[in-house]
């Protein structure tokens, strides 16, 4: 058989953990797909799939052969689509990551706007409060806030936002604001355990990166949470500025304590490098970095 075709076979395989979801999703029959994944098995010599009458899993083998199955079809759907020509209109499928509050606020507009222009293009949005790999999670493009590490990435970067903390001006009035970070715990704290899950508050003091041991008498899983609690005039929050540009340009929120704000944090779009860069995935980078561009919140 065709090894593209059978690499097809095996990430579908995989992904779906199942032959007969496979074969809806190829649009197979089950029998066709059975015999794909034992021709690749035996072409190779290596046991790629755990099968048991409940469930289908990749081996250690087979998730190796999975990243680098993904990495081959993705490197030649973009010669494919170099070879079409550069001014090519963009067609298939683009799967897109972003934090998900910032997903929505900034990068679902990006996404309509895109797929108004390009009628041929569908996309996958995954919206999600934690890192996720481009490559192991077959997605195209990201965003990302912070530094990045050194990867195969191509990254482009569109601003930065801040580290604030910010109250109502309800609560201000009522109990007035902290000078310093230590005065924090004389306070009333919200804190949100959106993306990494844990409460760590540090604070540039002395050229040292101090933790603050707060107790936070509201505790959320969300931003969207924390931010509705210090509206209402609860207490205290800590956020990236741009989930909160709405409210402070409205006055329901204040940025306090300015002079302990660590360095902003850059926001970079990024996406899997290859020889040739696809065209449906240059024509959304370029119009979502050109919309975040424009956003004051990510550029001020």
């Amino acid at each position: 058989m065709d090894r593209f075709h059978l690499l097809k076979v095996y990430i579908a395989v995989a992904e779906e953990q199942g032959f007969s979801s496979a074969a809806r999703r190829l649009a197979m029959s089950p029998p066709a797909v059975t015999r794909a994944v034992a021709s690749l098995e035996n072409e190779l010599g290596v046991k790629l799939l755990n099968r048991t009458t409940r469930y289908v899993r990749a081996t250690d083998v087979g998730l190796r052969y999975l990243e680098d199955a993904r990495r081959i079809l993705a490197e030649l759907e973009s010669a494919d689509e170099a070879a079409v020509g550069i001014n090519a209109e963009p067609q298939g499928h683009l799967a897109v990551t972003a934090p998900a509050l910032f997903g929505r606020l900034f990068v679902t507009q990006g996404i309509v706007e895109y797929l108004q222009r390009y009628p041929k293009m569908e996309v996958d949005a995954v919206f999600l409060d934690r890192v996720v790999n481009l490559l192991e999670e077959g997605l195209d493009v990201g965003v990302r806030i912070g530094e990045l590490p050194d990867s195969s990435m191509r990254a482009l970067r569109v601003g930065s936002v801040r580290l604030i903390l910010c109250a109502s001006p309800a609560y201000i009035a009522e109990h007035g604001i902290p000078q310093h970070p230590d005065e924090l715990v004389e306070h009333t704290i919200i804190a949100s355990k959106a993306g990494s899950g844990s409460i760590d508050w540090r604070f540039p003091i002395a050229n040292k990166n101090k933790l603050i041991a707060i107790k936070p008498r509201l505790t959320v899983t969300t931003n969207d949470a924390a931010i509705a609690a210090a509206v209402k005039g609860f207490g205290i929050t800590r956020i990236l500025s741009y989930q909160v540009a709405n409210e402070l340009a409205s006055g329901d929120l204040k940025i306090i304590m300015e002079n302990f704000e660590p360095a902003p944090k850059p926001v970079h779009i990024v996406h899997r490098e290859g020889r040739n860069e696809a065209v449906k995935v240059r024509a959304f980078v370029d119009l979502l970095a050109d919309k975040l561009r424009g956003h004051r919140a990510l550029n001020e």
